[in-house]
């Protein structure tokens, strides 16, 4: 029994010192990495929060970006529009415009054309007149004499 009770208190005695070395050298360097692995998971959740804050950031000015896209487009689209209309109606206005030029240069040639006509009938009218009587009276009239009295009579008419 003193043997075993010898071996006993040795083996205490180096399970005391291996500890004690343990503590010494072995715990401290485990420990220091322990910690420095743990402030690396921390660094790292860190950092993977601070990315997805970052995501969700970048996400949100992505879709107010394509808003003002689509605001902008839309914009666009109703000037241009607007725009189309005001070309089909100033082409509608210079259209009739045009229309009325047209018609009043034809009512000015018209009315050119009646009064071409009026003169060519008064004077064929006042040649029948002269050779009407002519005929009637059997005689010769002057034409020279009579035309100023025809073309007052032309004019009247």
């Amino acid at each position: 029994m003193t043997f075993s009770l010898l071996t006993m208190i040795g083996q205490m005695i180096s399970f005391v010192l291996f500890v004690l070395f343990c503590m010494k050298y072995v715990w401290p360097p485990l420990t220091q990495i322990m910690q420095e692995r743990q402030s690396l998971l921390a660094e790292g959740l860190e950092k993977a929060s601070a990315a997805e804050k970052q995501l969700d950031d970048a996400n949100n000015a992505a879709a107010e970006e394509l808003d003002a896209a689509k605001k902008q487009s839309a914009d666009l689209i109703a000037q241009a529009r607007n725009r189309a209309g005001q070309i089909v109606d100033d082409a509608k206005g210079q259209a009739q415009d045009e229309a009325d030029r047209i018609k009043q240069g034809a009512q000015a040639e018209i009315d050119q054309e009646v009064n071409r006509a009026r003169e060519t009938l008064r004077k064929q009218v006042s040649v029948l007149a002269i050779d009407g009587a002519e005929k009637i009276l059997e005689a010769s009239i002057d034409k020279k004499v009579h035309q100023t009295m025809l073309d007052k009579i032309a004019a009247q008419l």
